[in-house]
């Protein structure tokens, strides 16, 4: 059996004769704005996280909902902010926990989700996350009342 090396112009310049095919070619720059929408569609991800509360001259406003303000829900974004150096990010997210849901266990679940996650989707090591917690959301659907249960009479 023979092979036959080919040199096809029209197939495009080939690459240098000392380039390793194993190492990548170029280089990829993440913003540190793509990093934070990044981290925050991730922190969605985590059930009990969820959209941080909002605040005016540093402090939070109940019920804002009403005043046209965006209201603190499980559903929408968390703020978050990224700092990206080189091959390292440093993340801060500012979130809500589901009450009765352990804000401990909720903050642990968010840093160790978005570590794996950004580091999955970017390739980069995710240094620190710093979380903080502004609300607790209590506005959960009600699952269910012991009076509402269908009794089987049979």
């Amino acid at each position: 059996m023979t092979t036959a090396l080919v040199n096809d112009a029209a197939a495009g310049p080939s690459p240098p004769a000392d380039h390793d095919p194993a190492e990548p070619s170029g280089s990829i720059i993440i913003s540190d704005a793509v990093m934070a929408k990044l981290a925050s569609r991730a922190v969605l991800e985590v059930p009990d996280a969820g959209g941080a509360a909002p605040r005016m001259l540093g402090r939070t406003i109940p019920g804002a909902g009403h005043l046209g303000i965006r209201e603190t829900s499980l559903t929408t974004a968390p703020k978050v902010s990224a700092d990206v150096d080189g091959a390292m990010a440093h993340v801060e997210v500012v979130l809500s926990v589901r009450w009765p849901a352990s804000i401990r266990r909720v903050t642990e679940q968010v840093r160790d989700h978005l570590r794996d996650r950004l580091h999955a989707l970017t390739g980069l090591t995710i240094a620190d996350v710093r979380i903080t917690v502004t609300d607790l959301v209590t506005d959960t659907p009600p699952t269910g009342r012991v009076g509402n249960r269908r009794r089987d009479d049979s």
